[in-house]
């Protein structure tokens, strides 16, 4: 398993090709110049020892010194030891609403943005605790099992978006029937499932049925509200211009409005609470404290341990490197001028 401690660094990899087009004109500009000079035979008897390739090997040598020089400053590490753990805590899915209506505005930048950073921020606010990642529309997909790596949650959860799913609408029974297979777990005791939503079911009476299902299964359903009461279009946008707003069959612009009466009545049915997710702050707090009570389940989970430091190899690779740079002359070495090679020899 390899970790990077400042990934940062990486960026400055984009050095290398700006400095490979500088040498290209450069090597260009340079041989227009010497036209204009002297013919080129001319020039190889000015400066018969003058190489022709070794510029290119040079700079071979200082990209290559470069590059390891950044990889030291990114400093990789590598697990060398796979140990299971004890750890404490509770299994968390979080179903999130990618839905068109969750394109509107009236919660900046926009509904799902927003139930994106709410995600987020709980994940931040973690210790222990396994947690899964539903994304859903017209149908459930399942976008991240229980695990503890939180650093892959995130990246799951960003790139979340209106266009992954086919199926439109809003089916939040396919989210709770989708979710109750995510606890695999037959001792884990606390399983909680958040729905992060707008409140639009498309689901036709089923969710009531999902969500007894749920809470035979152990698992608590809370929700979170994202969206205002009164509504908003829903913007139809083209590298981020709008250009329309969607309508219904008779033409009508669409309002779409946060529906709080469903998601309440889904988290009673589901023995927990309907959250109002328009305060990121206090919603998070909110949802900490909720975990906080809640009993902790001992749980074994495997995770590389004595991770070992390997920024020593790239920086003395980077010194050979820059070295050979600096000592390789441009001249001709005279046993690869015998060999002749490169056909430098001067032509008789």
């Amino acid at each position: 398993m390899i970790q990077f401690d400042e990934k940062t660094y990486f960026y400055l990899l984009g050095i290398i090709p700006v400095m490979v087009l500088a040498f290209f004109f450069l090597q260009i500009w340079k041989k227009r110049t010497q036209r204009h000079f002297a013919n080129p035979k001319l020039l190889k008897r000015l400066a018969p020892n003058k190489s022709s390739f070794k510029s290119v090997i040079k700079l071979v040598f200082l990209l290559a010194g470069l590059s390891s020089l950044i990889m030291g400053l990114v400093n990789p590490k590598i697990g060398t030891k796979l140990e299971t753990v004890k750890r404490e805590g509770v299994d968390i899915v979080f179903a999130v609403d990618v839905s068109k209506s969750m394109l509107a505005e009236d919660i900046a930048p926009n509904r799902l943005e927003k139930a994106k950073r709410l995600v987020s921020e709980i994940i931040n606010q973690l210790a222990s605790d396994r947690i899964g990642i539903i994304a859903y529309a017209g149908q459930a997909y399942p976008q991240l099992p229980i695990t503890t790596d939180y650093g892959a949650a995130k990246m799951f959860l960003q790139s979340m978006n209106t266009d992954m799913l086919s199926s439109q609408g809003t089916a939040i029974d396919a989210a709770i029937d989708l979710a109750t297979t995510y606890y695999d777990d037959t001792e884990q005791t606390n399983r909680v499932l958040f729905i992060v939503s707008d409140g639009e079911d498309h689901s036709e009476g089923n969710t009531a049925n999902a969500v007894e299902g749920a809470v035979e299964n152990g698992i608590r359903v809370f929700t979170i509200g994202v969206g205002k009461p009164k509504g908003a279009p829903i913007p139809i946008k083209r590298n981020g211009i709008v250009e329309s707003l969607k309508k219904d069959t008779q033409g009508e612009v669409v309002i779409t409005k946060l529906n709080e009466a469903i998601l309440t009545e889904v988290a009673d049915r589901g023995n927990g609470e309907y959250i109002d997710g328009s305060n990121t702050e206090n919603a998070v707090e909110h949802i900490k404290e909720l975990l906080n009570q809640m009993d902790k389940t001992e749980f074994e989970a495997k995770q590389f341990a004595e991770y070992q430091d390997q920024f020593q190899w790239f920086l003395g690779a980077a010194l050979l490197f820059l070295f050979l740079d600096i000592f390789l002359l441009d001249r001709k070495t005279q046993w690869l001028k015998k060999l002749n090679l490169f056909n430098e020899h001067d032509d008789d």
